[in-house]
């Protein structure tokens, strides 16, 4: 029992992220064209702002890993750096967000996927539960301000894209 469970919060902890971003791409391709643009302007602000964010975080506040401080073997091979934010549930986090902002329902669906591979990656020993939501906060920051930069520049006018926005 315990090889299955482990062998589950593995691939969450390495892999799952990696369907978040599967998931949200096929269903971005399924969106109008008006739509598209909307998501790739939140995206092309979202993603450099997280980068930038979780960078500074990270040299603000340094949280060894909990292998490195507890001086057991993780699950999965890991370097003894600073694990402030998880880059794992920041990416699925920001993803999922930026996803829910269009589609509810999806975006549950995609949160729930990012909280496990957060949850995965303090089960594998390799984060700890601060440095998930760290991630989770940045990317829910970043995401928010993308979108009302959006809508700020559609109330002014300034964002005008062919077909219908749905």
């Amino acid at each position: 029992m315990s090889n299955i469970t482990d062998l589950i919060f593995i691939f969450g902890a390495k892999y799952l992220y990696l369907v978040v971003i599967i998931i949200s791409f096929i269903w971005f391709l399924a969106q109008p064209r008006a739509r598209q643009g909307e998501i790739l302007i939140i995206i092309c602000i979202c993603l450099p702002l997280i980068f930038i964010i979780s960078e500074i975080a990270g040299r603000l506040y340094y949280n060894p890993r909990p292998f490195a401080l507890g001086h057991f073997q993780p699950l999965i091979p890991h370097k003894a750096d600073n694990g402030f934010p998880s880059h794992h549930a920041l990416l699925a986090s920001a993803i999922s967000t930026i996803v829910f902002l269009f589609s509810r329902r999806l975006g549950l669906v995609l949160w729930i996927l990012a909280l496990f591979v957060g949850f995965s990656r303090v089960y594998a020993g390799v984060h700890h539960m601060i440095d998930i939501l760290g991630g989770i906060l940045i990317s829910i920051i970043s995401a928010a301000l993308a979108y009302i930069f959006l809508k700020h520049l559609k109330s002014r006018g300034l964002l005008i894209f062919r077909g219908k926005a749905g």
